[in-house]
């Protein structure tokens, strides 16, 4: 699925336009400690959180995350999005709570892209 149609099924707000480019963006996770990001997402996935830190960032960058959608309407601080330039991810903003997104996403036909801690994929 391109990063396009997620930001329309999110009803999304591009936060960074200069690292917007329509990637194919081939499953998702939800999640809001990046330990489990870490531990289970595979590379590609789009992040949708509603953590707001400067460690989500680095975070993606180290799971190859391809895009970070902050839910509930959630905004990043400057920092955080000067951050997500650098590195080359786009941020999102979305008024959609993760339950409901990550409903509307794999409904949409994007995959979950997390694993369980014994490393089988869901």
């Amino acid at each position: 699925m391109h990063l396009s149609e997620i930001l329309r099924i999110a009803d999304g707000t591009i936060l960074t336009p200069s690292t917007f480019t329509d990637h194919e963006i081939r499953g998702g996770v939800g999640a809001d400690l990046m330990s489990d990001v870490l531990a289970a997402a595979r590379p590609d996935a789009v992040l949708l959180t509603g953590l707001c830190n400067p460690q989500v960032i680095r975070t993606a960058q180290m799971a190859d995350v391809r895009a970070i959608i902050f839910l509930r309407g959630k905004q990043p601080m400057p920092e955080m999005v000067e951050l997500a330039i650098q590195e080359n991810i786009p941020l999102i903003s979305s008024e959609h709570g993760m339950f409901e997104l990550c409903g509307r996403l794999y409904r949409a036909g994007l995959r979950s892209f997390e694993t369980n801690m014994n490393g089988d994929h869901e």
